[in-house]
């Protein structure tokens, strides 16, 4: 029974973390995008 659970339960958490990694990278490119745009801005 233990195995049983501990396997999807893995699964989830390889689930849950690749999502997690995708979205920091994704708030982060959006983050560093901003930032560009405001030097921009700034420069004009």
């Amino acid at each position: 029974m233990l195995r049983e659970s501990v396997l999807p339960n893995s699964r989830t958490l390889q689930e849950l973390t690749m999502a997690d990694v995708a979205f920091v990278v994704t708030m982060v490119a959006v983050f560093a995008l901003v930032a560009l745009i405001a030097k921009g801005v700034s420069k004009l």
